[in-house]
């Protein structure tokens, strides 16, 4: 049998109605003939959507056929015996020319009453933010599901959220029913559950290719919103200290850390106590990962998977770097 090593995956465009160009012009990456990229999927275990190897002996597998093969080995045996055959996190970039809809994903305990394996709670790292780049994290007040729905049927559910100007390295935590928005000119690095599953509050009345407007899921959004307010929706984390790994987000479905190198510094990383894969993204400039038996790169707007079984990695500067580290405890 093939023996595991860090894992680099073919990107998933997906052409979006307020989709950017920013994938091309800022990550240099190719999405073909598509108009606007919205969404690059970098890691990806959803049905019809699975990530697919481009690295090593690999290459061309797909990546919860590998989980099927070495399980633990692969995930880490927690990890597996938790979420099975199918790859627990979704690694996406967002880069949106116009509003994405106002949304809300199920937790996981609504999904699971409607048939669906798990909910949604995730993540935003802005990569880019333009000038006066916005997006909406929670209500502005404490309000109602009366006072919601009859805002919504008004069309002036806008003057209920939180919009939140953003700049370079903001990080938002957007917990499961927490009601948010991305807005014109803020690519976000996204890390979630793996699900698909939004349902939307608003979509500022604008028209499809078509003419159509688009479906909106307002019965499921009230049952779904969670109408409370909170002081802060921000993360706060140490974003100037270099060299070492700086804790960002840690909840039950993930843990995120930031790890920001200057050019040439190398950080060694023992993962032996960890009983998950770990994934690192670089979210601004490249870097090498040495592992015993070989190295990969790794340049913005990509990420490499780390199975389990591998412990012991060096990650080099080849430029100033900052990285995402993930993992499940």
């Amino acid at each position: 049998m093939n023996v595991l090593y860090p894992l680099k995956f073919q990107p998933i465009y997906l052409e979006k109605i307020w989709g950017g160009q920013n994938v091309k012009s800022l990550l240099h990456k190719d999405f073909g003939k598509m108009m606007n990229c919205g969404e690059m999927w970098l890691l990806s275990g959803v049905e019809g959507q699975n990530s697919v190897v481009a690295n090593g002996n690999f290459e061309g597998d797909e990546l919860n056929d590998l989980v099927e093969t070495f399980m633990g080995d692969l995930v880490g045996d927690n990890v597996f015996d938790k979420y099975g055959e199918t790859f627990p996190l979704l690694i996406k970039i967002i880069d949106p020319l116009t509003w994405l809809s106002v949304q809300v994903h199920p937790d996981d305990e609504i999904a699971q009453k409607i048939g669906l394996e798990n909910g949604k709670t995730e993540m935003w790292y802005v990569m880019h933010a333009e000038k006066d780049a916005e997006l909406v994290s929670g209500f502005n007040r404490e309000v109602t599901k009366a006072e919601v729905e009859k805002l919504i049927y008004e069309k002036k559910i806008s003057d209920v959220l939180n919009f939140e100007q953003v700049h370079d390295g903001d990080v938002f935590f957007i917990p499961a029913r927490r009601i948010h928005a991305l807005g014109p000119g803020c690519m976000v690095a996204e890390i979630q559950q793996t699900s698909n599953t939004t349902y939307r509050v608003y979509d500022w009345d604008r028209l499809d290719q078509h003419g159509m407007y688009r479906e909106l899921h307002i019965p499921q959004s009230l049952f779904t919103l969670n109408y409370k307010h909170e002081d802060n929706y921000r993360t706060e984390y140490n974003r100037n200290k270099k060299d070492a790994t700086v804790p960002m987000v840690e909840c039950q479905y993930f843990t995120t850390n930031y790890i920001n190198l200057e050019n040439k510094m190398a950080l060694a990383k023992d993962y032996g106590e960890l009983d998950s894969f770990v994934i690192l993204m670089s979210v601004g400039g490249s870097f090498s990962l040495k592992y015993d038996g070989g190295e990969e790169i790794v340049g913005i707007g990509e990420c490499i998977l780390i199975p389990n079984v591998i412990n012991k990695v060096e990650i080099k500067a080849l430029e100033d770097c900052k990285i995402l580290e993930t993992y499940i405890v």
